[in-house]
């Protein structure tokens, strides 16, 4: 029986994507004062233990050791895949920040949105034949990372490759839950996950440390305290546990096409809160990746 999409389920999903998007200017703000494996760290933790209660809400009775077995796999590899491409996420945003691009929340928040296009790609290599629509979005998705990211010189910014790779990671990140399939208890296992990244995060903080970087002060901690608590609070507990409930109430392909809007909305913080600005060129290409994004998301009968 096909899932109806209620307005409850709408409301939660644009809740989310707005969230999210509003998120990179967390992520950019936070930049400045403290650095990739720190920032993760503590709001990926922090955003674990704001699940505590979700999960006590939702998934009080969850003790089938099967599935809990699953879960805690799945878990444990999605936590090293999100740890693998949310590094890569915020040193693109903190690369960006310090080059002085003045789109730099928007622009990341545009190229991340692309692993909703390389889905599609990677299902290739697993039999998966995308249809019409989805190749009519990978060209559009490609055309406007065309004109946001290669110069007219025909290179393409470090800053841009960085985040670029990170779509790949969240695309990979994506289909390895698809593996695991719904067998698993769906809050437990983004509280392992988020656990696992946040406790690699201060790994790779400490590494950084022993090779000899600046350690950050308390002061730089209590400066970036309002973008990592958004981070942590909002950003993994609060648009995680709505991104649950909304697709609970929504049919899985409009599901995605409302959650891609997060990229739109992080132009929209980018432009209201930091005053950033693209180039005529530039919303051109996100436009169209957007378009390419929703037109991926379109199922007709042969389309994956």
């Amino acid at each position: 029986m096909e899932k109806k999409t209620s307005l409850k389920g709408i409301v939660f999903l644009v809740v989310t994507a707005v969230v999210w998007g509003f998120a990179f200017v967390a992520q950019t703000a936070g930049s400045e004062y403290v650095g990739t494996f720190l920032f993760n760290g503590i709001r990926f933790l922090l955003g674990a233990a704001s699940l505590v209660p979700v999960i006590a809400l939702f998934e009080k009775g969850a003790g089938d050791p099967k599935i809990m077995r699953t879960t805690i796999i799945a878990g444990l590899v999605c936590g090293v895949v999100m740890f693998s491409a949310s590094t890569l996420q915020q040193y693109g945003v903190e690369l960006y920040n310090k080059a002085g691009y003045p789109d730099g929340s928007g622009r990341a928040g545009f190229l991340t949105a692309l692993y909703m296009v390389i889905v599609p790609l990677i299902g290739l290599f697993m039999k998966k034949r995308p249809g019409l629509f989805t190749w009519g979005g990978i060209v559009l998705a490609t055309a406007g990372l065309f004109l946001i990211s290669v110069s007219e010189g025909f290179s393409i910014s470090p800053e841009d490759l960085v985040v670029i790779l990170c779509a790949v990671l969240f695309a990979v990140h994506i289909v390895v839950i698809d593996r695991f399939g719904d067998a698993m208890y769906s809050i437990r296992f983004s509280m392992i996950q988020f656990i696992v990244c946040g406790l690699l995060s201060f790994a790779g903080w400490g590494i950084t440390l022993a090779a000899g970087a600046q350690p950050e002060t308390l002061a730089d901690i209590r400066a970036a305290l309002l973008p990592i608590l958004y981070g942590g609070l909002m950003s993994v507990g609060v648009a995680y546990t709505c991104q649950v409930l909304g697709q609970k109430n929504a049919e899985p392909a409009f599901a995605s096409i409302i959650l891609s809007t997060e990229s739109m909305f992080s132009a929209i913080g980018g432009a209201l809160i930091l005053g950033e600005r693209m180039t005529g060129r530039g919303y051109l290409g996100c436009g169209l990746i957007f378009a390419g994004i929703l037109l991926t998301q379109v199922r007709g009968k042969k389309n994956v």
